[in-house]
């Protein structure tokens, strides 16, 4: 079986739209809109003047209800000045009344106010008395407990510096004696032994002197 032949055959779009021919218009031109009726001068003029007459007859007419509108207002002015001159007499009267009582009022107010003023410094006053008094009782109490607190610490450490000086002195007398024993040992024998009894002795010794030092160490940062 063959292929299928699918080519087209070409088509110029310029030469196909001039066979159309000239496209039919289906609007105005610009010919047309240059060419459309225009008013003339005089006309443009007679339009502005009626535009003028209108605005000046509104302005007539708004003037006409200013003034309409001002007379009315006084008429209901001079109504109401005259029902209010009545009122105000009226109103004056209770304003002095008012004030008469009102200095009444204030009299016997001031004097009451100077009584509870009075009695109110005098409450303040015991109040301040019996606070100065608890705060003196509790910083005594406060004093007594702090001297008591350190009195025992000092006892404390002295007893506990006590012990150890005890027990230090009663360990020196061991070491002496011990010392003592053993020089007597090493005179009595032979050299060899005379020389380690000794290094024996400085070793010990050497200890002590260290755990003196550490105790007078120790015993300073307990005092700082």
């Amino acid at each position: 079986m063959g292929k299928r032949d699918n080519r087209v055959a070409y088509m110029n779009p310029i030469a196909m739209a001039r066979a159309r021919g000239p496209a039919q218009n289906s609007g105005p031109t610009i010919q047309d809109y240059l060419n459309r009726p225009r008013p003339t001068w005089e006309e443009v003029k007679e339009q502005l003047e009626k535009k003028k007459k209108g605005s000046r007859a509104l302005a007539e007419f708004e003037e006409k209800m200013n003034e309409n509108w001002k007379k009315e207002l006084e008429k209901h002015r001079e109504k109401l000045l005259g029902g209010n001159e009545s009122s105000s007499k009226k109103k004056e009267k209770k304003k002095k009344e008012k004030k008469k009582s009102s200095r009444l009022s204030s009299s016997s107010s001031s004097s009451s106010s100077s009584d509870s003023s009075s009695s109110e410094s005098d409450s303040e006053d015991e109040d301040k008395k019996q606070g100065k008094k608890k705060r003196k009782k509790k910083y005594r109490s406060s004093r007594k407990s702090s001297t008591s607190s350190t009195s025992e610490s000092e006892s404390d450490s002295k007893d506990s510096t006590k012990k150890k000086k005890s027990k230090e002195d009663h360990e020196k007398e061991k070491d002496g004696k011990n010392h003592h024993r053993k020089r007597k040992k090493a005179d009595r024998g032979d050299g060899p032994l005379s020389s380690e009894s000794l290094s024996e002795s400085d070793q010990t010794e050497e200890v002590q002197a260290k755990k003196k030092k550490s105790n007078e160490e120790k015993e300073k940062a307990t005092a700082r």
